[in-house]
């Protein structure tokens, strides 16, 4: 069997990322968001491109596009990302990990190879939630794990998921069946831009990674005093916003501290009535915190709230806290993890072990079998927007460490 050239897997990727980025809502700028006819086009060419690698392709009832080759038992190796995209996206967050893996099933479908275990590339279409309050529709009915409850929710229109999912020409009833048993399901592996920019400063194209971060969102509100900006004296003041403020120093400072272990970031701040001349009275913010442990996420917790109130207490501010989003750590496999470094190690890489901070399809597939996930650096780190770049010679690489980890699978 010939080996990959990782020039040529890039070229091709190259323009496969480019021709399916033409595929978008709007005329300047990417938006392609689930059920939509730009999804369905999208869809549409996935499909088209995997009946050319030689596969055999099938869509589910939440539109979820399969290409399989089979193998000579009933194990699949799952290999997938997402076709959707945010609004005024960039080109690689998502499709370059179902392009590399329709290219890596068609090296073995074009030479006829076939393995122990057969391959499924599967291409998602809610993975970033950009229409509906929910995400991962798609990866959970494949997981097993859909919650029908999701089919009332409603896109900024009003119109419910179940109505656009009839629209799209599927039933709800058949939702059950996209799952895959776990007889079935032997591993899920995603390739995907790092969407950060760790690859970048260590001079390699690809890394392994060990967990997708668990989150927690702590939303504070301090409540002190509204006063004229000039009457009242600094040290009688019950100042909201510098209560904040201090809180936004507190978290960065705390998560500092962990070298790395927990990421934390406020990125909402809201002041009621503000006004250049009175004190603020009353503050909210939320607070990210991400790690992947969830042992050091709940313990960065603690500490952060412990000490919010002691700071809201020598401010003389009222505070309350309240943990509106807690996702537990997802794990990657640490058996895939060592054939995927192998494989990057085997292609000319020096495999770098990171977390991802974000969130991804393989989240859902973890409910359903073990996953791994490969990274491509990304230019500066930059995602979720227009100037993301991976360059071909990556995308190359990331294709035939795909290819070799897939000949050296042991499932």
């Amino acid at each position: 069997m010939t080996a990959p050239d990782s020039a040529a897997l890039g070229e091709r990727a190259d323009m496969m990322i480019r021709t399916l980025a033409s595929i978008s809502a709007e005329p300047n700028r990417l938006v392609r968001a689930f059920l939509t006819p730009q999804h369905r086009a999208a869809a549409d060419l996935i499909g088209k491109w995997m009946r050319e690698a030689g596969l055999a392709v099938s869509e589910d009832a939440l539109g979820t596009v399969r290409g399989h080759w089979p193998g000579e038992g009933k194990k699949r190796l799952l290999i997938g990302s997402h076709i959707d995209t945010v609004i005024e996206a960039g080109m690689f967050d998502g499709p370059l990990g179902v392009i590399v893996g329709i290219l890596a099933a068609g090296h073995f479908a074009r030479a006829g190879r076939k393995l122990s275990f057969g391959l499924d590339v599967l291409a998602f279409g809610d993975e970033e939630g950009s229409r509906f309050p929910v995400t991962l529709s798609s990866s959970l009915a494949v997981a097993g794990h859909f919650d029908t409850s999701r089919l009332e929710k409603a896109d900024h229109d009003g119109v419910t998921f179940r109505d656009v999912l009839t629209r799209y020409g599927k039933n709800a009833a058949d939702i059950p069946a996209a799952a895959y048993s776990r007889d079935e399901a032997a591993a899920y592996v995603e390739v995907h831009i790092e969407q950060g920019p760790v690859l970048e400063y260590r001079n390699q194209p690809l890394g392994v990674v060990t967990a997708i971060a668990g989150q927690t969102y702590v939303n504070v509100e301090f409540l002190g005093e509204a006063g004229h900006a000039g009457t009242v004296p600094m040290l009688l003041r019950r100042d909201a916003l510098a209560g904040a403020a201090e809180t936004v120093s507190l978290a960065e400072r705390l998560a500092r501290d962990t070298k790395g272990e927990v990421v934390a970031t406020v990125g909402v701040l809201r002041i009621p009535n503000a006004a250049g001349n009175v004190i603020p009275g009353n503050v909210a913010l939320i607070v990210d915190i991400r790690s992947g442990t969830d042992a050091a996420r709940h313990k960065f917790v603690e500490t952060f709230k412990r000490e919010v109130r002691a700071l809201a207490e020598r401010r003389h501010l009222g505070v309350t806290m309240a943990d509106t989003r807690n996702v537990p750590t997802t794990p990657c496999d640490p058996a895939l993890q060592d054939g995927i470094a192998k494989a990057i190690t085997a292609v000319g890489g020096e495999p770098v072990s990171l977390v991802s901070g974000a969130g991804h399809d393989g989240m859902a597939m973890a409910k359903l079998c073990p996953i791994a996930m490969m990274f491509v650096r990304c230019r500066g780190g930059i995602s979720h927007n227009p100037a993301e770049y991976t360059s071909p010679a990556d995308m190359g690489l990331a294709a035939a460490a795909l290819i070799k980890f897939i000949e050296t699978a042991k499932l």
